[in-house]
């Protein structure tokens, strides 16, 4: 059994396919599920402003899941003749719930696609443009861009009541690592420096944090050493801005920034736990709450992908969905 949300007024529990959700909570009230006490969250000051959610590494296009560089290692998902592709099934159910929550905003962080191709941006764009329309912003991840396309690039701020979002294009074309440049850093700085209201940075490759994140390396899988450094510098000086997230790593976590503010990561859409993410901002700050796609065949499939890398040794359901805390909490302000 998974407690996979807690907000404000709201617990979801997972035990297999049975889904049990409790509404209309109070805050920092326990509840107890199947012998579980779980509290909601304490709710941030004020009024709330806005809703906005958040995608990422959606993969319209993939058929093999699981499969790590062509190996033959699995365990390796596939759907069954006759059923529908995973990412159609997976990013539907998460389309039609987020719509359910009327966004201000949807923004999708990076690998939209499997390679990029014509036919997989066209199957994206027909899932979530044409359920948002004019709210849906996107950039594009390392998925989107090995073999040099441009579609998706550039940075872009979302101003939205209460919040401005910064979306940057961590890609390098050609390959699989990330990278924020001196000339994007300096476009953050200047709108954080004159932001009214909080800012949220967001991207596709999760940042490089001296001591946990490994050895010093340009070939860290994320943003590499020295724009994850750089990144934290102008962070440091920019009280507007209240935490970086981003996709890439297919799991949920939080780490700290050597100035202290929260550098996030959100799990992909397309396998377990199947997740996106949404955002309540409040006058006295942000609210957290990831959310499981829970239609039955979103669930049937996600359920499927529990224990997807177990050839590697990898334990990928602990792995994946992370813990409690790294899903749902609160984003102060500072």
């Amino acid at each position: 059994m998974d407690i996979t949300t807690v907000a404000d007024d709201l617990i979801v529990c997972h035990d297999g396919d049975d889904v049990v959700r409790l509404d209309n909570l109070r805050p920092v009230s326990t509840h107890t599920i199947r012998g579980v006490e779980v509290t909601t969250l304490p709710r941030p000051d004020g009024e709330m402003l806005c809703q906005l959610a958040t995608v990422n590494d959606v993969h319209f296009g993939e058929v093999d899941c699981g499969r790590v560089d062509g190996q033959e290692a699995g365990p390796i998902e596939r759907v069954a003749d006759g059923e529908r592709p995973y990412a159609e099934t997976m990013n539907r159910g998460a389309a039609a719930e987020i719509g359910a929550i009327d966004p201000a905003a949807v923004i999708v962080k990076g690998d939209l696609s499997q390679d990029g191709q014509p036919e997989e941006w066209e199957a994206f764009e027909a899932c979530y443009r044409g359920a948002f329309g004019d709210r849906l912003y996107v950039v594009r991840g390392n998925h989107d861009a090995y073999h040099g396309q441009t579609s998706y690039s550039g940075d872009q701020l979302i101003v939205l009541p209460g919040v401005a979002v910064a979306l940057i294009d961590t890609t390098i074309p050609y390959g699989t690592t990330g990278r924020i440049t001196a000339d994007q850093l300096d476009w953050l700085d200047a709108h954080a420096a004159a932001a009214d209201r909080p800012v949220l940075v967001m991207g596709h490759h999760q940042q490089w944090i001296a001591g946990r994140s490994g050895k010093r390396s340009s070939e860290y899988f994320g943003l590499d050493p020295d724009s994850s450094d750089a990144l934290n510098e102008v962070v440091a000086r920019r009280p507007a801005i209240l935490a970086y997230t981003a996709g890439h790593t297919h799991r949920h976590r939080i780490r700290r920034m050597a100035c202290g503010v929260p550098t996030i990561e959100i799990g992909c859409v397309k396998d377990f736990p199947g997740t996106w993410a949404e955002y309540r901002v409040f006058e006295g700050g942000i609210m957290q709450v990831v959310h499981r796609v829970s239609s039955p065949a979103a669930l049937n499939w996600s359920q499927r992908c529990r224990h997807l890398y177990r050839d590697f040794g990898i334990d990928y359901e602990t792995y994946a969905l992370g813990a409690l805390e790294d899903r749902c909490c609160n984003i102060p302000l500072r």
